[in-house]
């Protein structure tokens, strides 16, 4: 059952199914694993922060996509490409339970269907809110937009920088990561994945 949460000092309130208490119990025995005293000051209200926090981060797994596009698909006529470009994104590797981050571009091609802008958005925080890996979140973001309008097709370009690969292990602080998932025309048309990859290009180095 989902119920609202609180994240302290954001204003940010949130329905979830998450089991804050245990989740709070499970992060102050993991303070003691670590080496440090769950009972200092600094650290007793952090049980329930990390918990809270973590029901933020991980929100995607109670949201469904009828919820996040709420109604927002539109009849249109016309069949020009829409791009909406640099939606950043916020998510935690599955791997090793650290940061990943950055922009997302996302271009389809309507057949009568349009989608409130924002709710790409929308769709990309849903996802992202998950235990993640690029490639696979590249590949959700793409399909849930062609489940929903039924387009001619669709392309997503996902950037990413890793704290993983940053902060740890073979520690490569300028590194980045780009994936991309095409399905329809997007595919199958070159002179359609080039027009949108274009697009993408547009004002930046990629």
């Amino acid at each position: 059952m989902k119920r609202m949460i609180e994240v302290e000092d954001t204003g940010i309130v949130f329905p979830s199914g998450a089991d804050i208490e245990r989740m709070s119990e499970l992060a102050q025995e993991w303070l003691g694993l670590i080496g440090e005293d769950p009972g200092r000051e600094g650290l007793l209200k952090t049980p329930e922060r990390m918990a809270k926090a973590w029901a933020f981060l991980t929100k995607g797994y109670h949201e469904t996509l009828e919820e996040v596009t709420n109604g927002a698909v539109f009849e249109a006529e016309g069949s020009n490409m829409v791009v909406v470009k640099s939606i950043e994104y916020y998510s935690m590797c599955e791997h090793h339970l650290l940061p990943f981050f950055g922009t997302v571009h996302i271009g389809y091609i309507p057949d009568k269907k349009i989608l409130g802008l924002s709710k790409f958005g929308r769709i990309t925080d849903m996802f992202a809110r998950r235990l993640q890996v690029q490639e696979r979140l590249s590949i959700q973001i793409a399909q849930a937009i062609w489940e929903v309008l039924e387009p001619h097709g669709v392309g997503v370009v996902v950037e990413g920088q890793h704290l993983c690969m940053m902060m740890r292990g073979v520690e490569k602080q300028h590194s980045s990561t780009i994936s991309s998932a095409m399905l329809g025309s997007f595919r199958d048309d070159p002179r359609t994945r080039e027009e949108f990859l274009a697009l993408v290009r547009q004002g930046k180095v990629l």
